[in-house]
Parts: C-alpha cells; structure tokens; sequence
C-alpha cells in the first residue's frame, strides 16, 4: 500500500519527480521497466533473501494493483461514458 506517512515521502518526492522528468516518451515503457529492474535489483544487492525477493515482488504487484483500482479503472469509467459501453 502507498499510503506511507507524509514525513516518510519528503525525501522520495524530490528524487521521483526527477525520474519521471528524465523518462522521455520514445521507448516509455522500456525504460521504465529499466528503471523498475534496475531499483529492484539494487535493493536486492543490499539485501538478497527470499523474504526480500517476496517483498519486492509484492510491492510491485500491489502498486500495479493500486494504479489500476485509483488510475486506470476510472479513465476506463469514463471513456465507458463517452463512448458506450462493451457489454
């Protein structure tokens, strides 16, 4: 879950906005399961154990989960409105 104490993300925002400055939009997806991989890897050169491995892919399997729930399903709603539904 994302939802971290605000004290917590002061340090993390700076250095995310940063990143998504840097991804251009040729080659978007490739680079950034680049910078994805890459963060993940690092972390586990730091520590590499199952559990760290089983945490690593649970993060990123519930931040998947997460940006579908908040991001994804309600554009989906709304192009649903705009232009009719499937079913």
């Amino acid at each position: 879950m994302p939802y971290i104490e605000p004290g917590q993300r002061t340090p993390l925002d700076p250095l995310i906005e940063k990143l998504a400055a840097a991804l251009p939009e040729k080659d978007f997806a490739g680079q950034l399961n680049y910078v994805i991989s890459k963060l993940s890897s690092q972390l586990l050169r730091q520590k590499m154990s199952y559990a760290r491995v089983n945490e690593i892919i649970g993060a990123l399997e519930c931040a998947k989960l997460e940006l579908y729930r908040r991001l994804a399903a309600p554009y989906e709603d709304s192009k649903i409105e705009q232009n009719g539904d499937v079913y």
